[in-house]
């Protein structure tokens, strides 16, 4: 069967002494796994379609298992994205995160504009950090574990102060907290930011200014969340924590 999708490289590997395997995040069809024969020769036509964080058109025969490409067309190399270190640390992030995460045969439609919005932020110079952030929170949504962050998890209480227990997934309110010994207080201003950031499409980001010390916050409660509710362990995030140290 011919397939013809929008996609997004989020893996691409080399298959025998030519070619390259890469697994696209699609619009209509999840993810799907394409062999592009010829991809590693230097003058290869399809070269530049196997390239980490490319978004574009793919055309390829599918009967069951690996497709075979037979055309592309690139929207969007994000090239910046493989030069520069930082922002493909990020970018590899996004990717790895999505293909640990997303099950081949579920649709990846939500989650596709948001890692494309996700890609484009970054290669727009937006905040890395917060950029990555708001895309956790889309997987975790799109992964069903989603936190809940207006009311105590508990009792479903509306309390305007809460702790955070990234365990149970999400706020606690001071009466709970009490026996509740995985809440812990988190600043007011990271925690605003993670409701804000439950309920935001990333297409609609802005610019946005964060201290380095909510940011620091930020960074600490998401890692909690992301490995207690999906506890998936990642390379790319390996690679972004000896980043970090470099930059101190």
């Amino acid at each position: 069967m011919l397939y013809r999708v929008e996609g997004i490289v989020i893996r691409s590997m080399d298959y025998g002494e030519a070619n390259k395997i890469i697994t696209l995040l699609t619009a209509t069809n999840g993810k799907a796994g394409v062999l592009i024969r010829g991809a590693k020769k230097v003058r290869s036509k399809h070269a530049s379609l196997a390239q980490p964080f490319t978004y574009g058109e793919f055309t390829f025969f599918r009967n069951s298992g690996l497709g075979t490409l037979n055309h592309g067309e690139i929207y969007e190399s994000h090239h910046k994205l493989r030069e520069q270190l930082d922002l493909a640390a990020y970018a590899s992030y996004a990717a790895e995160l999505t293909d640990r995460a997303l099950q081949d045969d579920e649709s990846g439609s939500f989650l596709f504009e948001q890692l494309k919005a996700c890609l484009a932020g970054l290669s727009e110079g937006k905040d890395a950090q917060i950029i990555s952030h708001l895309y956790e929170m889309r997987v975790l949504e799109a992964s069903g574990y989603a936190p809940e962050l207006d009311v105590c998890i508990h009792c479903g209480g509306e309390e305007g102060t809460f702790r955070f227990n990234p365990i149970a997934g999400g706020a606690v309110c001071r009466r709970c907290a009490a026996s509740d010994a995985h809440a812990y207080q988190l600043g007011d201003g990271a925690f605003k930011l993670l409701r804000l950031f439950r309920r935001m499409d990333l297409r609609r980001l802005g610019e946005i200014q964060v201290r380095p010390e909510t940011k620091r916050e930020l960074k600490e409660a998401m890692r909690k969340l992301m490995d207690a509710q999906l506890g998936i362990p990642l390379k790319s995030r390996a690679f972004l924590d000896q980043l970090d140290k470099y930059s101190l």
